[in-house]
């Protein structure tokens, strides 16, 4: 998820835990514990395409932080000694709000590889969109009206809870979302007689009312929407080469082995001004995606490996006007 909802998130875990006791401290750490786990981006990890498959690796292992919880408590009460009876409580404060950093992380759809180093297989359950105002606006009222209500604290604690409770809801709503359309569009992709041997689902973005799906089939793949206010009219799929034979010679070109890792198979290739570009097929739009890296050179017709490079890709905000129709309309991307 995005920093501010990271950033919120913890806070309102931090009061829920320990602000009646200890009041706003316990909210700036949760705040700061809690985005702790995406400060990695900040580690400089070999290139364009290291820095992109490990972040949230290391800092995203729920065993890395598991083992740093009870020092992150020790150091919190290094700096308040004060609330040194509360040392069990703030390490409970720390595990759950580094818990919840990665499960946020978790359900969208970047991968993140929460059992680092036992098992660095980035994983996903996308659920929510890395911005979704539904989720972060209750718990950022909550954690406002936790900072904001200084004669009334308990008013201000008790907003907090609800704002919380809010936000959980919206995600367990996401995920019958979730469920719902991985269904129905699976039925309408057969009742078409489009075939896949790869399928992934996730939001559009700023909503969980309209989903983007990608499929991968052999040498192609296509891409499609459904919103939860679709009825039996047939999905608008468009097809699009993935061009494999551009990888004929740099198969083992440590950038291209580790992105075709990552993107777990969603990936596509592309050649332009005597360049080969990667491109994760998962996160954007056809043809705006957010992640393009290039991986080669075209020489007489061959790959060769070039040093990885991140291909810079303006996002088109017309796009958004066309999502906020389709939510409501069954209509083509042309």
């Amino acid at each position: 998820m995005d920093s501010l909802t990271q950033l919120t998130f913890g806070a309102a875990c931090g009061e829920a835990i320990l602000g009646r006791k200890l009041g706003k401290k316990a909210l700036y750490w949760g705040a700061a514990v809690g985005t702790l786990p995406d400060l990695d981006i900040l580690i400089p990890l070999g290139g364009p395409v290291n820095n992109f498959v490990y972040h949230r690796g290391f800092s995203h292992s729920m065993i890395v932080l598991t083992l740093l919880t009870p020092l992150m408590a020790w150091l919190i009460v290094k700096i308040h000694p004060a609330t040194k009876t509360y040392y069990r409580q703030w390490v409970m404060l720390c595990f759950v709000v580094f818990q919840a950093s990665v499960i946020l992380d978790l359900m969208t759809i970047y991968g993140t590889q929460i059992f680092w180093p036992v098992d660095k297989t980035p994983m996903a359950i996308p659920v929510l969109f890395i911005i979704d105002p539904a989720f972060t606006l209750p718990v950022f009222s909550g954690v406002l009206a936790a900072l904001l209500f200084k004669r009334n604290r308990l008013l201000g604690h008790r907003l907090n809870t609800i704002g919380l409770c809010l936000s959980l809801a919206y995600l367990a709503w996401a995920f019958t979302a979730a469920g719902v359309v991985e269904r129905k569009v699976t039925e309408k992709l057969a009742r078409q007689q489009i075939s896949h041997s790869q399928l992934v689902c996730s939001p559009a973005p700023f909503t969980t009312l309209l989903w983007r799906v990608v499929g991968i089939d052999n040498d192609q793949y296509f891409e499609t929407y459904y919103s939860v206010f679709d009825r039996e009219t047939p999905l608008f799929v468009d097809f699009y080469p993935r061009q494999l034979n551009l990888l004929n010679g740099i198969e083992t070109h440590p950038p291209v082995v580790k992105l075709k890792h990552f993107t777990r198979g969603y990936y596509s290739l592309s050649a332009k001004d005597g360049y080969v570009a990667m491109t994760d097929l998962r996160m954007g739009s056809e043809p705006d995606y957010v992640f393009r890296f290039k991986v080669g050179r075209l020489t007489d017709g061959r790959s060769e490996p070039v040093d990885d490079e991140i291909i810079r890709t303006n996002q088109d905000i017309k796009n958004l006007a066309w999502i906020w129709a389709r939510i409501w309309t069954p209509l083509p991307r042309s």
